[in-house]
């Protein structure tokens, strides 16, 4: 069939929307937040001021689902959205989208971000709320909740809970996270075989911390936290996802110290071993030595710790007694003193 031609008769009474609002964020919005953004575009031209209950009785949505669409577009940048004392949206600003991509977006975001951090005295801007059972109704109400909660079980294989659908109530609520970018997380978990909420959840505030958007930039960020991060971490006895600081201490041991997983997992050994705190910083300690000395396989730990145990043993004489010699012995030697090391890594 031949391509559409796409004609019209008045060329004034139009509203002007971005190609990038079209390209880059429109496929990331449900259909609330699409119509709230695009009527609210309208109520610009025409310089009108809509309430929210107007809006809320235009498209026939709770107002809360307003507010919701306010929040996601004004955490994407598009707008920003001004509060009385009472925390009532008061005034809306179009903000300038000329070639802002998500990587810009982000870049732009970091600033506030940290402010509001700052601000804050004791409360996380990704607390997850209390939320009652109105709000569960108003959410099970929503467009395109119903098809989210039936892709969800589908993944995790069961029925939800109504503390299973309050986190996802809390993912878009408080996070701004898009149907396709739940989506993608509880794939992700569920590829980790990791099905539990609490986990999902801290999943999901460190994407948001990282300020990842979309399904893409997920994507992205997953290919850092693959599955020798995982490894590492349960080596070192941690079962929760990767923060992003012990991301980037796996990271830097794998690629910038350049350790094979082995002579990784020997040093999450005997990090285990020595210590129950501070596991992280003691690991690096440990592995930072054997770059210092050389070492590029086991057999180089190996000579490592002979040359430790002679010199201990020319220092400390072996003791007298045949049986007190057995004790000592029973202990496998190394080339650390780790009670001085944690020593140090304590004081830092």
């Amino acid at each position: 069939m031949s391509p559409l031609k796409i004609y019209h008769d008045d060329r004034d009474d139009v509203t002007l929307v971005s190609n990038l609002f079209i390209d880059e964020y429109m496929k990331d919005a449900n259909n609330a937040q699409i119509k709230v953004f695009l009527y609210l575009i309208r109520m610009m031209g025409a310089k009108c001021a809509p309430s929210i209950s107007d809006i809320a009785d235009m498209f026939n949505y709770p107002e809360k689902d307003i507010i919701r669409a306010l929040k996601f577009w004004e955490k994407k940048m598009l707008l920003r959205v001004e509060y009385d004392e009472q925390k009532n949206p008061v005034a809306i600003h179009f903000l300038n989208t000329k070639k802002q991509r998500p990587e810009e977006v982000l870049a732009l975001r970091k600033p506030a971000e940290r402010e509001a951090k700052t601000q804050a005295v004791s409360i996380s801007p990704y607390a997850k709320p209390e939320y009652g059972a109105e709000d569960l109704k108003a959410f099970k109400a929503a467009e395109d909740t119903s098809q989210l909660l039936f892709v969800v079980e589908k993944y995790l294989g069961k029925t939800l809970s109504a503390q299973d659908i309050k986190s996802l109530f809390f993912f878009t609520d408080v996070l701004n996270f898009s149907g396709d970018l739940i989506d993608y997380l509880i794939q992700y978990c569920v590829e980790r075989g990791k099905k539990d909420f609490r986990y999902i959840e801290k999943v999901a505030i460190s994407w948001a911390e990282e300020g990842i958007l979309t399904p893409k930039m997920a994507a992205r960020a997953a290919h850092k936290y693959d599955k020798k991060v995982y490894d590492v971490m349960k080596a070192l006895g941690k079962n929760a996802a990767p923060t992003k600081g012990e991301a980037d201490y796996i990271l830097r041991w794998v690629n910038d110290l350049g350790f094979s997983s082995d002579l990784i997992h020997s040093a999450c050994e005997r990090t285990v071993m020595a210590t129950d705190s501070h596991r992280f910083e003691y690991c690096n300690k440990i592995l930072e030595s054997w770059r210092s000395a050389g070492v590029h396989n086991k057999a180089d730990i190996a000579r490592l710790d002979l040359a430790f145990t002679q010199k201990k043993a020319a220092t400390h004489p072996a003791p007298r007694s045949g049986h007190d010699k057995l004790k000592f012995n029973q202990f496998t030697q190394n080339s650390y003193d780790f009670e001085a090391l944690e020593r140090e890594i304590v004081s830092n």
